[in-house]
């Protein structure tokens, strides 16, 4: 799903010297090109400045609205991911990712979870599924304790010419808030309150989100598989 949040000078000082230190410390990926296998304006987005801090690039993969769409009956984050990287990365000599990501909710069982970007339906927005996560969790605590607890997942293959070479998986922790905060970001992210962050994902700055969130530290463990894969993820 699958999306920001806030703190004050200090925080976002310490979030931009994360964002620098990751940057030092990941592979040697200057020169590398990747396509990232989706027409999610946000994840595109997101991937695309997480690459550019690595002086790297991410681009859409070339004709994708025009290329079958691949169904998605995965039962976990990662077979979703890898279904789809294998899917879209059939006809390309190029490293194709897909991700798959999404806000899990301890009081609902782990829900939304796969279905977060179609909780309240195949067609729903953004305010359709925060309104229906809310009123979800209201008739819950109607008959138990409040439990806001939740954690956005993000997994991400890469493959190329339908070949999975890795998986990897990112993971953020926070809480269900009643009232959205900030307007960045997107999905869950105005009710999502990182705990790391001491503020909404709606809040963060872009820095911020990026050094924290599911989708930048799933990215960055790409890069560090990417790393270890040698000749592999170089195509040799």
């Amino acid at each position: 799903m699958t999306s920001d949040k806030q703190a004050g000078r200090q925080s976002e000082s310490t979030s931009a010297r994360s964002s620098r230190d990751a940057a030092a410390s990941s592979p040697d990926t200057r020169h590398l090109s990747l396509f990232c296998a989706s027409s999610n304006p946000g994840k595109l987005r997101e991937f695309s400045e997480a690459a550019a801090v690595r002086r790297m690039t991410v681009q859409p993969l070339p004709g994708f609205a025009q290329l079958p769409v691949c169904v998605e009956d995965g039962s976990t984050f990662d077979a979703n991911a890898r279904k789809k990287a294998i899917h879209y990365s059939a006809g390309c000599e190029e490293l194709v990712f897909a991700d798959d990501s999404g806000i899990c909710v301890d009081a609902l069982d782990g829900a939304p979870g796969i279905y977060s970007a179609r909780f309240a339906g195949p067609n729903a927005t953004d305010q359709q599924n925060n309104a229906l996560l809310l009123a979800e969790l209201r008739r819950k605590e109607a008959t138990y304790p409040p439990r806001r607890a939740a954690h956005y997942i993000c997994s991400i293959a890469l493959a190329r010419k339908g070949r999975v070479l890795t998986v990897v998986e990112g993971r953020v922790d926070g809480l269900i808030i009643d009232e959205p905060k900030g307007t960045g970001g997107f999905g869950y992210d105005p009710y999502f309150f990182s705990t790391e962050l001491d503020k909404t994902f709606g809040e963060a700055s872009r820095a911020e989100k990026e050094a924290v969130s599911h989708r930048g530290r799933a990215f960055r463990a790409l890069l560090e598989a990417m790393d270890s894969l040698g000749d592999r993820s170089a195509g040799n």
